[in-house]
């Protein structure tokens, strides 16, 4: 696969797991106010099943040898060019590349992301042939007092996450997860994602038990330097949803964060999952959207 076509005075080469503090770093200077990127997501994400670092990444640099700007594609794909080298033709030829690379590995589909306030990477994507068919919002809730907890349902208990929950509470996620997202994951992709993350907080992460069995989860991570506590992950079972466990383990990871000296909790959530009305509920706002955009290939 032949590297992009790039403007002069930019070379292309592919990334390596060495590289992923220089990733982040740029990363980081592209993001629209996710509070909860780290140097673990850029590792999870390069290690992805199937992933062939020297065919599905690139990495961009200029004269002066600065990552300005990266790529990769595995079933969907990521483009980040840095702010100060917009407008030069780097996201087109990365977007270009994305979509070789996707038909010569025999994907169907591609699937990129864009910030709403972008208008730039939207007239992108869109004179590309991507068409919009999901919505990601970043919901936020000012907590200026300590959040109040109420008690659980009948037969509920609620502690945090200890060592050793992380299979059942894999399979809770997954299975929740199964009515929207494109595949399954193993449990050692699905760690590095979420518990093994160097910002994962298990004190911070309320799990629901009916008896034995985790009915409910809250993975929280607690990212240094953001002024935000951040919610990673939340399911309920689907036998015990509408009870009011979603909203239980909501308040208890505000309160948390609360007594941790944080003023506002952070989400992602989508269209796909129909939650947006039950984060509203509780009494969280739209902070920002973004939409995920699809190439039919």
């Amino acid at each position: 696969m032949p590297r992009p076509e790039l403007p002069a005075g930019y070379v292309a080469r592919p990334a390596t797991l060495a590289d992923v503090p220089e990733i982040w770093r740029l990363v980081a200077a592209c993001e629209d106010g996710h509070p909860a990127s780290d140097p673990d997501t850029v590792a999870a994400n390069l290690a992805r099943p199937g992933m062939d670092l020297a065919l599905d990444t690139v990495l961009v640099h200029d004269g002066a040898g600065d990552l300005v700007a990266r790529a990769w594609v595995n079933r969907r794909s990521e483009v980040d060019v840095h702010p100060d080298h917009r407008g030069r033709g780097l996201g087109g030829a990365l977007l270009t590349w994305t979509e070789a690379r996707a038909r010569e590995a025999g994907g169907r589909n591609l699937v990129q992301v864009a910030s709403d306030t972008d208008g730039a990477a939207v007239g992108l994507l869109r004179a590309h042939g991507f068409e919009p068919f999901a919505t990601n919002w970043l919901l936020e809730i000012a907590m200026p007092t300590e959040p109040e907890v109420p008690e659980p349902p009948a037969g509920v208990t609620v502690r945090a996450f200890r060592s050793g929950d992380g299979p059942a509470v894999h399979r809770l996620l997954e299975d929740a997860f199964d009515e929207w997202q494109e595949r399954r994951r193993s449990y050692d992709e699905w760690a590095r994602l979420t518990v093994e993350r160097a910002t994962f907080a298990p004190e911070l992460s309320p799990v629901a038990f009916a008896g034995d069995e985790p009915v409910g989860v809250a993975l929280a991570l607690d990212v240094p330097g953001s002024a935000d506590g951040y919610i990673e992950r939340l399911a309920v079972r689907r036998d015990h949803r509408g009870l009011g466990i979603a909203r239980l383990l909501l308040r208890h990871t505000f309160r948390d964060f609360h007594r941790r000296g944080r003023r506002t909790c952070t989400l992602w959530t989508h269209t796909n999952t129909g939650a947006l009305s039950l984060y509203q509920r509780v009494g969280m706002t739209v902070r920002l959207s973004s939409t995920v955009y699809g190439l039919d290939l």
